[in-house]
């Protein structure tokens, strides 16, 4: 869950200052544990069994990243049951800042400026590779751009083709999930203008494979193997890397490697010659297996494929597999592998006054986890959905991506495709589970998404100031307290809990 902070009276963004203090106070009056985790001085996440709350890009941005579910019969109940707990917490701790969250893929009058990013940007190692070194306009994105992201377990062998589905149909989730339509106090045009954010975030990179690998790829990817040399081969630049030791890759102390040469070319090597980006220090990096594992958040894509190796295989083994056809999912599953696709089409969505008093319970309680069970169906009923990928033509669909993001289910092309990704999703999943939905069905059928909501409530009166319109729309859209629209919250069984965490 990304959550974009606003202060609750003037609406305008703002960071949060004791939020997780607050937060940790609130955990320990119920028994849960917490650790907190500090970026130079300032804590930046809390870390309890159930979740890691934290920071996005910006202190106006947070993000909470839930433990592992157990799935199965009432697997999206009991991930409900614990996202609505989180995001109560969050709003309580939030009070006490003065903060609210609102319910939109990006805040819809923030700053971007030098100064603002300055003041609101999260100190972390890697952001000054993606500026200094590598000259993305990483700014762009610091007026709450949010995602809701969703993370679904998948069977090794079965990842290239569950990613091929969910980056073929995105378009249908970008348009349900579409909550972005102002942008620095004005009205862009777009539905969902939070995904117009890599082209401008790239435009002034210093290496074009940049960009490419937040563009829809060409063609689909045909196994593991096809994918990852698509991010790592010919035409990009290898990230920083680390030496040793800490290997999350927004805390890592990492070397830039000599010559900008893609990660393939570098993993061929005995070694490399680097400098270190902290202190510019003359290192020599050697090549490991880590190394590639390490290298995985390289793409923007609106899904891709993230998994965590139990046991590590030597280089020569790993570079041998990735040779040949399906050789690296093989080999995965022979080193104990957990897998995951994390889908980042839809935007954030929570359920807010103007949802409630529009649609009423059920569909504002199903809204946080709907997306999770739109792509829980459409991967539990893969074979159908890659039918529908084949039968629209994959071109097609990254044509109509561009149309959904500026018209969302507006579009009727868009809507029929919504229409049938909802169907092929509902068949995937348990009788019991399709009631979570009720939210993309809402949309889909009315043709009013979150920007529809939003819009609306923006341009009520044409003369009014923007602090005017600010102050409507939390009145209208600040994120509500889960107890106001569920009228029974579930307590999860303990055994269900797990400690794992998604990153």
């Amino acid at each position: 869950m990304e959550m974009a902070v606003a202060d609750a009276r003037t609406g305008r963004s703002a960071p949060v200052r004791s939020y997780f203090k607050a937060l940790a106070a609130l955990k320990a009056q119920r028994g849960v544990p917490s650790r907190p985790v500090y970026t130079g001085h300032r804590c930046t996440a809390l870390i309890t069994p159930d979740a890691e709350c934290g920071l996005d890009n910006g202190f106006n941005l947070l993000e909470t990243a839930l433990a592992p579910v157990k799935g199965g019969a009432s697997g999206l109940k009991r991930l409900a049951t614990i996202a609505h707990r989180e995001l109560s917490d969050t709003l309580h701790a939030l009070r006490h800042d003065g903060l609210c969250v609102i319910n939109g893929a990006q805040h819809p009058a923030c700053p971007r400026d030098p100064a603002f990013y300055a003041q609101m940007c999260v100190p972390r190692p890697i952001y000054r590779e993606l500026v200094e070194y590598r000259g993305w306009y990483h700014r762009e994105g610091i007026d709450a751009k949010a995602q809701n992201g969703t993370n679904t377990a998948v069977p090794v062998h079965q990842a290239a083709r569950a990613l091929n589905a969910l980056i073929g149909l995105a378009p249908a989730v970008i348009a349900m999930y579409a909550n972005s339509p102002l942008e620095s106090g004005r009205i862009t045009g777009l539905h969902e203008n939070r995904l117009t954010l890599w082209p401008r975030v790239f435009s002034p990179a210093r290496f074009a494979g940049d960009f490419m690998l937040a563009c829809y790829p060409k063609r689909p990817f045909h196994d593991l193997g096809d994918y990852f040399r698509w991010m790592f081969g010919n035409g990009t630049v290898s990230r920083s890397l680390p030496l040793a030791g800490d290997m999350h890759y927004k805390t890592a102390d990492t070397a830039i490697l000599d010559g900008a040469p893609c990660l393939h070319d570098f993993l061929y090597a005995h070694q490399w010659p680097a400098r270190m980006l902290a202190d510019r220090q003359r290192v020599v990096v050697r090549p490991h297996a880590g190394h590639f594992v390490y290298s995985q958040i390289a793409c923007f894509l609106d899904a891709r494929f993230r998994y965590h190796l139990q046991q590590l295989p030597s280089l020569s083994t790993l570079l041998a597999a990735w040779k040949s056809e399906g050789g690296l999912e093989a080999l995965f599953a022979e080193c104990g592998i957990d897998a995951y696709i994390e889908g980042r089409a839809p935007g954030a969505n929570f359920a807010d006054a103007a949802l409630l008093d529009e649609a009423g319970s059920e569909v504002a309680g199903s809204v946080l986890v709907s997306a999770s069970a739109l792509q829980l169906g459409l991967l539990c009923n893969l074979d159908q959905a890659l039918d529908l990928v084949h039968d629209m033509g994959w071109a097609a669909l990254g044509q109509l991506r561009e149309v959904a993001i500026r018209e969302g289910v507006q579009n009727d092309a868009v809507r029929a495709l919504c229409t049938q990704v909802l169907d092929v999703a509902r068949g995937g999943l348990d009788r019991n589970d399709q009631q979570w939905l009720a939210y993309p069905d809402y949309v889909v059928s009315t043709r009013r998404c979150g920007a529809t909501r939003l819009l609306e409530t923006w341009c009520q009166a044409e003369d009014d100031t923007l602090e005017t319109k600010l102050q409507r729309v939390i009145r209208r859209h600040a994120a509500l307290e889960p107890i106001q629209f569920i009228r029974t919250p579930h307590r999860p069984p303990k055994e269900c809990r797990s400690v794992g965490q998604n990153q």
